[in-house]
Formats: C-alpha cells, sequence, structure tokens
C-alpha cells in the first residue's frame, strides 16, 4: 500500500513538472517579443480645455523591423506611444493604423537587436489545450498565466459596435494592461492577441484569432486602415458532416453557420438575396469558405456593390445565391 501511494505521489509530481515546463518554455520563448505600451492623449470632457490622460497596455514584436500588434484601444486616439522592451530599452513608437472592427492595431518602433515572436495557426487551435497570456496586467510587467481553450468561435462585440466572429475564450486570467499582449501555445506560438474580460465573471477571458490578426496587420501595414463590404450575417464555425462533404465532395471540411442576421440600419444583403439561418456557408465569391476569418478576408472593398455568389448548405441541399455586398459602416 505504501508503494502505490508514493507511485501515485511520483506520477502526479511528473504531470505538474511537465505542465510546469510546457508553461515556464513558452514563456521564456515569448516573453522577448513582449512589451509595454504607454499611451498620452487629449481628453476633453465638458466645456474644460483638453486634458492629457495616459493609459497603457501591452503588445508584441511579430517582425524584426519593428512592427508591432497590440489592441486598437489600447493606442486608438493617442498623441504619443511609448514602447518599453524586456530589457528595459524604450522607444517612441508611431502607429501604423488601427481597426477599431477587430480591436487590432499596428505599431512600429525603431529599434536593433529585436526578437519577434513565432505566430501560429488559428485552424489547430483545440477545445482544452494548454494557453499561456504574457502582459502588463495593471502596470505588472511580464506577467504570465496559464489556463486552456474553453471555447472557440466566439462572438464578441468590438468598441466599435461590429460583431467580432471567431473569438477564442480562455480561462488564462486576463486583467486591464493584458490588452494586446500574446496568448500562445505549449509552443510558443502566438494563437491570438488578448482582448478583452467579462466583468464581474471570472475565468471569461477572449482573445482574437491569430489568423485575423494576420489578415489585419498585412492590411494595415500595406494602407493603413481596413476597407471591408458587409454582408450583414452573424455567424459561427462548425464542422460540414462528413456524408455531406463526401456526396458534395466539398473542399472543406467545416464551414460558417448563419446564426442571425444584422440590419445596419438596412435590410441584411445577405437575408435579400434569399439566404436563411441555419444555412451553412461553404463558399464565397468562388473561393472555400473554412470559417469566419476566410469569410472576413474576402469581404474587401472591391466586392462592394458587385453580385458575389454564395454556396450554401441548407439541410442536405448545396445552393447558391447572388449577394450584392454592401460597404463597410461600423459592421462587417
Amino acid at each position: 500500500m505504501k508503494y502505490a501511494v508514493v507511485s501515485e505521489i511520483n506520477n502526479e509530481e511528473g504531470l505538474l513538472d511537465a505542465y510546469s515546463r510546457a508553461v515556464i518554455e513558452s514563456a521564456e520563448r515569448v516573453s522577448p517579443s513582449v512589451v509595454y505600451i504607454q499611451v498620452t492623449a487629449q481628453s476633453k470632457r465638458g466645456r474644460r480645455a483638453p486634458n492629457e490622460v495616459t493609459g497603457s497596455g501591452s503588445g508584441f514584436v511579430f517582425t524584426p523591423d519593428g512592427f508591432i500588434l497590440t489592441n486598437s484601444h489600447v493606442v486608438h486616439g493617442a498623441t504619443k506611444i511609448d514602447v518599453t522592451l524586456m530589457d528595459g530599452r524604450k522607444f517612441q513608437a508611431q502607429l501604423i493604423g488601427d481597426d477599431p472592427d477587430t480591436d487590432l492595431a499596428v505599431i512600429r518602433i525603431t529599434a536593433p537587436n529585436l526578437v519577434p515572436a513565432q505566430l501560429g495557426d488559428s485552424q489547430s487551435i483545440r477545445v482544452g489545450q494548454l494557453v499561456i497570456a504574457i502582459g502588463n496586467p495593471y502596470g505588472f510587467q511580464y506577467s504570465v498565466t496559464a489556463g486552456v481553450v474553453s471555447a472557440l468561435g466566439r462572438s464578441l462585440r468590438a468598441q466599435s459596435g461590429r460583431l467580432m466572429d471567431g473569438v477564442i475564450q480562455t480561462d488564462a486570467a486576463l486583467n486591464p494592461g493584458n490588452s494586446g499582449g500574446p496568448l500562445v501555445n505549449s509552443r510558443g506560438e502566438v494563437i491570438g492577441v488578448n482582448t478583452a474580460t467579462i466583468l464581474p465573471a471570472q475565468g471569461i477571458c477572449f482573445a482574437t484569432s491569430i489568423d485575423t490578426a494576420k489578415f489585419v496587420a498585412g492590411r494595415l501595414i500595406r494602407d493603413g486602415k481596413i476597407s471591408r463590404s458587409y454582408i450583414g450575417v452573424a455567424g459561427q464555425n462548425v464542422p460540414i458532416p462528413r456524408r455531406i462533404v463526401r456526396f458534395y465532395q466539398l473542399p472543406v471540411e467545416t464551414g460558417v453557420l448563419i446564426v442571425s442576421f444584422e440590419t445596419n440600419g438596412k435590410t441584411s444583403a445577405a437575408r435579400e438575396a434569399g439566404l436563411l439561418a441555419g444555412d451553412l456557408v461553404v463558399e464565397f465569391d468562388g473561393q472555400p469558405i473554412r470559417g469566419i476569418d476566410d469569410l472576413h478576408k474576402l469581404l474587401t472593398d472591391e466586392l462592394i456593390g458587385k453580385r458575389t455568389p454564395v454556396t450554401v448548405i441548407r439541410g442536405v441541399q448545396k445552393l447558391t445565391f447572388e449577394v450584392i455586398p454592401r460597404i463597410h459602416a461600423d459592421k462587417t
């Protein structure tokens, strides 16, 4: 009996060691890329003269030449942005562009010997997997918390009012100041950008998927802004039944389930075209759709006013409709 107890204790210690090693190695790999962001902005309250206000958040270097990903709400409207690296070096940053609709922004510093984070793949994320969040909550720099992916495909309102789909839910503890920091897997790859918590709930935190962040960052670096078209649907990523995939020889095994329609002050373009709640979008403008990220990438300003084919699975039928995307206002 004594030996059984000792063996059980050793097994528990072994599991704990493996968990600890994963967190430690991941944190050590990513921490040099994480930055502390301090911003100064002008605030005008009532009839008083503008006052300076300050705030802070997190971000991470993702290119060797100084581009940094963070949250839009961290830097939006800032008149001055200061970035502090893990080694204590401090630089003034330039705002490249921000996108309130996805709560993402890109800033840039000019500095030598930067360590860019390795970006992962949203499609490889699984519910229950270990994740680590690194950031600067309440000014406590380079704090590390760990948890699991609680759910995928969540929807969350951005401060702009737009419904962000495909959001990662995690129970890794996030607090004010974690915003813009990386959510990483056990290999130290960034799989999300920490963006929000639900107060006063505990253990319900959210991150924008890294695939969305890659796309938005690329467009912000190229154009300084994101232009989109809008079809007026709210959806979530779901698997397609295997028999449907085989029968129609679909190139994808997941699609976007239409949960509801958004009006944006007008009738939804998708609803006008004949789409219904419960339809499963598998193709848009001739391109296969695996999830919300794919749909967002295709909804560019080039499609505004253009008849665009949308293929859906409705029950067991495969149907194609023509949708005319509208200009993006405050939603996508």
